[in-house]
């Protein structure tokens, strides 16, 4: 088929790209800055915000990626109302296009319903898209366990510079982590598959573990020693979020949202889209293990 995978320099759909060309799809990406390497990819400059490209990259494509998050520092406005904007814009493309499916990749929803502005915008973008195109699917994702996940460099960071961890109240709430290679290789298969036509998946790895665990995981793999301090009662404030963007050396526009949807559960309700896809689902350790690993080869840690 003919597939359009936006956001194509991110870390999520960089590893698409070259999965779906491997199934023998022909293969398009679109970015505000796609400087893809690869002969069997074309490429196509735009920006969803503003609506530019849109009409060309998805013309004659019968599945599109939208894997665009719009968190970075930017001018344009509040990041939720950008990522609104470029999901109307691709939303009314894709549907003039004549595209059969979108494919979304957004945020795990807590059981009360999106409290942060962060998982509420995820929320609403997953809304818009799937009105697209009848046979349009969403997965619900935590955290993604990768060498390029913003999140998961942003605990890491952290583990590896703060020689005491001071952990907020929010390390008691409890979420589950998926591996990079399960969630590429889910968003892949859904390409074809006709079972998840119209619905929506929460996915997340075997293990469920609370933040605080997930860091002492973390630890423990990267062979650090870092005494844990944690505090019952102090979430995250302005002046917290700030402190620990700085210590991990991210923009606080990005960890901001971030920490903020950390206040809250954050679990899959069911393996069902695995289960339909037919993916069988990498331990924590094991997601953690590949994530450190290929971070070294390219970039040296630098905790003790």
């Amino acid at each position: 088929m003919n597939v359009l995978v936006t956001g194509i320099t991110g870390y999520v759909g960089s590893r698409l790209a070259p999965r779906l060309v491997r199934d023998g799809h022909a293969v398009r990406g679109y970015a505000r800055r796609p400087n893809v390497e690869s002969p069997d990819i074309e490429t196509i400059a735009g920006d969803a915000v503003r609506g530019t490209g849109l009409a060309r990259a998805l013309d004659g494509v019968d599945v599109a990626y939208f894997l665009i998050h719009s968190m970075e520092r930017s001018y344009d406005g509040a990041f939720d109302a950008r990522e609104r904007a470029a999901a109307e814009n691709f939303a009314r493309a894709a549907a003039a296009a004549g595209v059969k499916r979108v494919v979304y990749l957004g945020g795990l929803v807590p059981a009360g319903g999106p409290v942060s502005i962060h998982l509420r915008s995820r929320h609403a973008v997953e809304e818009i898209l799937l009105a697209a195109s009848p046979c349009s699917v969403a997965f619900r994702a935590s955290i993604v366990i990768c060498a390029r996940s913003r999140s998961f460099r942003f605990l890491v960071h952290l583990v590896e510079r703060m020689p005491v961890l001071a952990v907020p109240a929010w390390h008691t709430h409890r979420t589950n982590p998926i591996d990079e290679r399960d969630m590429v290789e889910l968003l892949a298969r859904a390409a074809t598959n006709e079972h998840v036509c119209g619905e929506v998946f929460d996915v997340g790895g075997p293990d469920i573990v609370t933040y605080g665990e997930l860091i002492e995981r973390i630890r423990d793999h990267m062979l650090v020693r870092r005494p844990t301090v944690a505090f019952r009662r102090l979430y995250v404030t302005p002046i917290a979020s700030r402190v620990a963007a700085v210590i991990a050396g991210e923009d606080h526009d990005l960890v901001g949202p971030l920490m903020e949807s950390l206040g809250e559960d954050l679990i899959s309700r069911d393996n069902r889209g695995a289960q339909v896809a037919g993916v069988r689902l990498h331990s924590l350790d094991a997601a953690i293990e590949h994530a450190l690993r290929e971070w070294e080869a390219t970039e040296q840690l630098a905790a003790p």
